[in-house]
């Protein structure tokens, strides 16, 4: 069984979050309603993701009245892929298997590498995209690239 960038809701709600709090000034600390309030996440599911990131150092908090939430580093020094594997583990594994590891002989050798382009081109994405660049929606033209190519492929097969 491949594992591959199925994204839980929980790993989404954090993306979300996280891009949420990039765009708030220096030192600004967002209570957590009204950064559940701002992104349609469930509060309580919410406490639970800033646990996680917070456990992660991606997110700072800060108890009491005027306490809150702020990245831990700047929204240009976290990546996506940081937040995913934060809330979900490995970006893709195949049955938890490295994949130098994996039994494939005959014809079905090169799968390994096609497991290992599938890795790269989903790192080359997530890490080289920053909270940042969603935040201003600016992605790097890689990913610009690819996404445009998406839709138009998807426009071609009718899903557009």
């Amino acid at each position: 069984m491949i594992r591959v960038m199925r994204m839980s809701a929980k790993a989404e709600y954090a993306v979300r979050a996280m891009v949420q709090l990039a765009t708030v000034a220096e030192g600004e600390l967002v209570k957590t309603d009204d950064l559940a309030k701002a992104q349609g996440i469930p509060p309580q599911f919410l406490v639970d993701i800033l646990s996680d990131l917070r456990t992660d150092r991606l997110v700072r908090s800060h108890r009491g009245r005027d306490g809150g939430y702020a990245l831990a580093r700047t929204a240009a020094e976290i990546s996506i892929a940081d937040v995913l594997r934060c809330i979900d583990g490995p970006l893709a594994s195949v049955r938890d298997i490295g994949l130098g590891d994996l039994p494939y002989s005959g014809p079905t050798a090169a799968l390994t590498d096609v497991w290992r382009a599938l890795r790269a081109s989903m790192r080359s994405v997530l890490e080289e995209t920053t909270l940042d660049d969603v935040a201003r929606g600016e992605l790097p033209g890689h990913v610009a690239t690819l996404a445009h190519d998406y839709v138009g492929q998807e426009e071609e097969r009718g899903h557009g």
